[in-house]
């Protein structure tokens, strides 16, 4: 049953990595994350492409995550094919050879009063 839990598709329509951040470290690093589990025997090979309001789409990006594994991927991270813009929105689709589940999460620490943002992406197929 755990090759069944989740989705191949998965949209994030709203995301945004603040240019600055007022705490130290990378704990409290502003950042954008999709956080994915494989509940599945396989691992799954993903691609994250990038949709922005005035420019073309960027990706895909790869990443893999284990069977039976969860993975933190931070889009601060996320280098080629270039890195992910500060202080510009943009939207994803993460895509997945095997069934996944994908959680959004958002760290802003502009303000030393932190927010953070987390809610399950949006499952497409």
């Amino acid at each position: 049953m755990a090759d069944t839990v989740g989705k191949r598709l998965w949209a994030i329509p709203e995301g945004y990595i603040p240019g600055h951040s007022t705490g130290s470290g990378a704990a409290l690093l502003s950042h954008e994350a999709a956080c994915i589990l494989n509940a599945g025997e396989r691992d799954a090979h993903i691609e994250i492409m990038l949709y922005f309001t005035d420019q073309e789409p960027v990706g895909p990006y790869h990443a893999t995550v284990p069977a039976r594994r969860t993975a933190h991927l931070r889009f601060n991270d996320l280098r080629e094919p270039r890195p992910v813009p500060r202080d510009t929105p943009y939207a994803s689709l993460i895509s997945s050879d095997v069934p996944i589940v994908v959680q959004h999460t958002r760290l802003d620490s502009r303000q030393a009063e932190l927010a953070l943002l987390s809610t399950i992406a949006f499952p497409v197929e």
